[in-house]
């Protein structure tokens, strides 16, 4: 099945991938065409700006978390019509930078599963005719991979253009396909987390409009629309229709402070069974009526434990339900939220749920930062005692006031770099891993499975459908 497809990815690191690849975004859309945006990695950030654009969900695709059937059948079920969609794919970090020193979860194989032809973005700020080594250099590292494109970012001028453009399609002999010019209007903020969420951006709006028009002038729209048809069929299975034997009322925190969620990984929740009411842990006074399950993401709640301290009435809900028994997953954030105490990068605390009599404490450094495979050590509502899941740690904090005893799952690293974590009471497992559930699908399936099991018990055995 053709779909065509572009892959934006970076020399390296901060060269602006985001500002290129939502550019590109907004002008295509212009056009008329549907986009459909994606994300290299387990990156819940940048995809915030590529929902914003394109009023589509972006969908992470990430090949150390994911097999590439799994990828392949994700894309293949999301991509528009080819006879008026485009897909594109932003990249993560350098090209070539994945897990450890393989490749696996590179922007590089991804593009060589989906056989997408890729576009290299490169910083010309301070650059002449190193840039064509660069170039070059990308293009010859990995045996049969090669390079479709360049966009060149923080262009001081035309003249400065053509000459970059000169030295990289003559000694890399790389197509360049446009540039993106040094504009103050085009820089978008970080924090400790990368980019700050386009939910928090002030005019943004006017700002994909600005990058939207610009990149309609300097970039080849008509070359880069003609290489994206350019890439082979794709062909995988397609995605199983599951039939839920009971549906579920499963409560997802969704607001500012908690949204990092993988779309394929809730549509994969909701094709066994659960129907998800996302609610607001800062603006909600109450819970949606007649949960079976909850499911706490990861996020900021750092930035808003103020607002997330001062909501007390949702908050004794919450516990009260925890206490209850109800099955309840919290990842990263939302393990935050179950901690006794949140101590922000002021210093200041805030006092949280007390699901957990834990402190968590705000560092300005990354805490077990990377892709690990996680072993449960004890039974939790995602799985008995031995499953091993794929993950992704990635944040500032640290627990203080628990011991290692309490802990129910190890995280392996490399065969040196080994620690535990998680915390297990009632029916609620909380840790700092992001867990991709199409990585292993059926953590999802026993999650609902915990939730029906919750609903017969509490039902006397009358299961109360999804639609009350």
């Amino acid at each position: 099945m053709n779909r065509p497809r572009l892959l934006l990815a970076g020399a390296y690191s901060g060269v602006g991938k985001t500002s290129v690849t939502v550019g590109l975004m907004a002008a295509f859309l212009k056009r008329g065409l549907v986009i459909q945006p994606y994300k290299v990695g387990p990156d819940y950030i940048d995809p915030t700006f590529h929902n914003f654009v394109t009023s589509r969900k972006s969908r992470n695709l990430d090949s150390w978390l994911l097999d590439d059937t799994t990828i392949k059948t994700l894309f293949l079920n999301s991509t528009p019509p080819p006879e008026k969609g485009l897909s594109i794919i932003e990249g993560a970090m350098g090209l070539f930078d994945g897990h450890n020193q393989d490749q696996t979860g590179s922007s590089a194989h991804l593009a060589q599963i989906l056989s997408a032809p890729v576009i290299l973005v490169i910083d010309g700020a301070t650059i002449a005719r190193t840039a064509a080594a660069i170039v070059y250099g990308c293009d010859h590292f990995i045996p049969g991979f090669k390079l479709a494109g360049v966009i060149i970012n923080k262009v001081s001028s035309l003249t400065q253009y053509k000459m970059l453009k000169y030295f990289v399609e003559q000694e890399a002999r790389v197509h360049c396909f446009g540039y993106l010019p040094q504009d103050s209007k085009f820089k978008m903020e970080s924090r400790h987390l990368g980019l700050i969420p386009s939910i928090e951006v002030p005019g943004l709006s006017e700002l994909i409009e600005h990058l939207g028009t610009t990149v309609a002038k300097t970039f080849d729209l008509d070359g880069l629309l003609t290489l994206s048809t350019s890439a082979p069929d794709l062909s995988a299975p397609p995605l199983v229709a599951s039939t839920p034997t009971q549906s579920i009322r499963l409560g997802l925190a969704l607001d500012e402070a908690f949204n990092f969620y993988y779309p394929d990984a809730l549509d994969l929740l909701v094709r066994f069974g659960a129907k998800l009411l996302p609610f607001s842990p800062i603006h909600d006074q109450v819970l949606p009526q007649k949960l079976d399950g909850l499911y706490l993401g990861g996020g900021f709640p750092e930035i808003f434990a103020a607002r997330l301290a001062a909501n007390d009435s949702l908050k004794k809900e919450i516990l009260m339900v925890l206490e209850d028994g109800l099955p309840t997953y919290a990842e990263c954030g939302g393990l935050m939220y179950l901690s006794q105490t949140l101590i922000d990068y002021a210093g200041l605390s805030h006092s949280m749920l007390n699901f957990f009599p834990t402190t968590t404490n705000m560092t300005k450094h990354l805490q077990n930062f990377g892709y690990v495979t996680v072993t449960f050590d004890r039974d939790t509502v995602l799985g008995p005692s031995g499953t091993k899941i794929r993950a992704h740690e990635f944040h500032h904090s640290y627990l203080e006031g628990t011991s290692a005893s309490n802990y129910v799952l190890t995280m392996t690293k490399s065969d040196t770099q080994i620690w535990r974590g998680g915390l297990c009471r009632k029916n609620v497992l909380a840790a700092y891993p992001h867990l991709h559930f199409c990585t292993n699908p059926k953590l999802a399936a026993y999650f609902i499975a915990q939730c029906q099991q919750y609903n017969l018990i509490k039902t006397g055995g009358t299961h109360v459908s999804s639609h009350q």
